[in-house]
């Protein structure tokens, strides 16, 4: 490998190997969100080394976490690593206050802007993989300027990859239709909200599945917003972790991980124990007769009506 640091033993990958831009990268993976709120710089880059030390090699970051914090992390501790892949996503920024959790950017020249601002936080040249969040009107408040055309953005994404600035698309946020429509683009992964008690995306997970397209959940354990179910809360999960001698956590993770096999996972976390938590997710081994039960798990309803909340003077 390019990287004269890397062990020459191959580490074990926790939860196994699924391809990703062109690299086998864990299924259980790190996400960076919560890195920034992390007050001591230099334990926030020990996540991130001990989770590359455990075998993770795929990690989800966006410029907007922390204005770049995040992804300036990433490239101090782990740049130059030949087995990373790093996937960024744009489309959407923090909102400057208000409720609402973030503020759309659909826009292709907006697009191309977060592009630049990844690859110059991240110090790159070229981005691994790209998921391009979706806003689509109906689903979030969207004023005129941002109602954009899903084939508009996929050409502004097709065009970059292109040009070379990123090396593969990724989707979020997306529907069954809109990734049906985009496969002949060449999509690499797909981020939507999914978990145990969220199951509302199955069949753009079906298109993925079929594909051979990741498929990575983010709230993978529900509960994102007050008020919504939270997949720990579940009888049935808590049960099975009694069974098992595993955490309901680790229990939620590995149903994703025996759900679907192009599923990737990127838990995120500031504390290092939790980390370690995570990992061994993916050794957690649900029997058929368990799975069943969690598979009758009534998904909860989504997130609309939080929006539908936040709209409200």
């Amino acid at each position: 490998m390019s990287d004269s640091t890397h062990d020459s033993v191959m580490p074990t990958r926790p939860g196994g190997a699924f391809p990703l831009a062109g690299r086998e990268v864990a299924r259980v993976g790190y996400g960076t969100m919560q890195l920034p709120r992390m007050s001591d710089p230099d334990a926030a880059r020990e996540v991130l080394r001990r989770a590359y030390e455990l075998g993770v090699n795929h990690f989800d970051t966006a410029h907007f976490y922390g204005d770049g914090t995040a992804n300036r992390y990433l490239a101090e501790t782990l740049g130059g690593k030949a087995d990373v892949v790093i996937v960024t996503k744009l489309g959407a920024r923090p909102p400057a206050r208000g409720p609402m959790p973030l503020v759309p950017a659909q826009r292709p020249e907006q697009l191309r802007a977060q592009v630049h601002d990844n690859l110059r936080s991240l110090k790159a040249e070229r981005l691994d993989v790209v998921n391009m969040r979706r806003i689509a009107p109906g689903i979030f408040p969207l004023p005129p300027s941002q109602m954009v055309r899903f084939d508009d953005q996929v050409a502004e994404m097709v065009a970059l990859r292109e040009q070379g600035l990123i090396g593969h698309i990724g989707l979020s946020t997306v529907s069954a239709a809109e990734l049906r429509a985009a496969l002949p683009a060449g999509i690499a992964s797909v981020q939507n909200r999914y978990s145990l008690v969220s199951r509302g995306h199955e069949p753009a997970l079906e298109i993925a599945r079929a594909e051979n397209i990741a498929w990575v959940p983010y709230f993978p354990l529900g509960g994102a917003f007050p008020g919504l179910a939270k997949v720990t809360h579940e009888p049935a999960v808590q049960q099975v972790a009694r069974e098992i001698g595993a955490s309901p956590v680790q229990v939620g993770l590995a149903w994703l991980l025996q759900h679907a096999p192009n599923t990737l996972l990127i838990p995120g976390t500031t504390s290092l124990a939790h980390l370690e938590q995570n990992v061994e997710a993916g050794a957690v081994v649900l029997s058929a007769e368990q799975v069943s039960r969690l598979d009758a798990v009534r998904p909860a309803a989504g997130v609309r009506g939080f929006l539908n909340r936040m709209r409200r003077p």
